[in-house]
């Protein structure tokens, strides 16, 4: 799938599923957006929150001067209706901020979706002032159990699908890497798994409208529904993997008087 494909994909996959990730979060053991938010509390200056979606990550920074900016206006509406703000409405490879301006930048679970990635990621290393922090949410491929394993093959068989498309796979495992290109300073680069409680039908459905397919047909869609149902059941947790990245961007070296 192309860029622009992929772009007419994701604004209509989120204009159909307006806070969706946070949904599938809610079946977690923990909150994933909790962890994302630990190295940003009591940051100083503004914390801009890139392809917020529902803006989960506002209620975990409270106290924060916490912008949310999304490009999809049912997103920015679901963030509304839960009182979560400010919102603007931009693209990640867009920031409408001044460069140098930002304490820090919040991405959650976007980096490995959003387009074009070096495009996002200069956005980003413009924005944020000297010293500023970046913390990222991504899926890890890497740390799943024998048992785990099994059951996303199982999750994957009933969506007939090898694997999610997403535009930047190195921005999962390889996030730390991508952003060692891209003129970050990699602080932490840390992998926790957490687990789903797929304990009924409707979080079944819920795990198969939460995943990335844009070859799946309603059809599809319908059956894999009834066949996770199927597998659905107290009790049941499925292992999610996912990488916590902390970078900065490096200070500008102190200038050198003449001699």
């Amino acid at each position: 799938m192309d860029e622009p494909d992929w772009r007419r994909f994701i604004t209509a996959y989120h204009q159909a599923h307006p806070g969706i990730t946070e949904q599938l979060f809610s079946l977690a053991d923990a909150s994933p957006y909790a962890w994302l938010a630990e190295p940003l509390r009591g940051i100083e200056g503004t914390v801009l929150d890139v392809a917020c979606g529902s803006a989960p990550t506002r209620d975990e920074l409270p106290d924060a001067d916490w912008v949310g900016i999304d490009l999809s206006a049912a997103e920015l509406a679901e963030a509304a209706r839960r009182a979560r703000g400010p919102l603007v409405r931009a693209g990640a490879d867009a920031l409408p901020a001044a460069s140098a301006s930002v304490g820090a930048v919040c991405a959650a679970m976007c980096l490995p979706v959003v387009t074009p990635l070096p495009q996002v990621l200069g956005e980003i290393r413009r924005v944020l002032r000297p010293g500023g922090t970046l913390a990222a949410l991504v899926p890890s491929q890497s740390g799943l159990s024998p048992s785990g394993m099994l059951a996303w093959l199982r999750v994957m068989a009933a969506l007939r699908a090898l694997r999610q498309p997403w535009p930047n796979p190195q921005a999962r495992d390889g996030l730390a890497a991508a952003l060692r290109t891209a003129g970050f300073r990699v602080r932490t680069d840390e992998r926790r798994v957490f687990t789903l409680a797929i304990d009924s039908a409707d979080a079944a459905a819920l795990l198969a409208d939460a995943l990335y397919l844009p070859g799946l047909t309603p059809d599809r869609s319908q059956a894999a529904k009834r066949s996770l149902a199927r597998w659905a059941a107290p009790g049941r947790r499925l292992e999610l993997p996912l990488r916590r990245v902390v970078a900065e961007l490096p200070a500008e070296p102190p200038s050198q008087e003449p001699t």
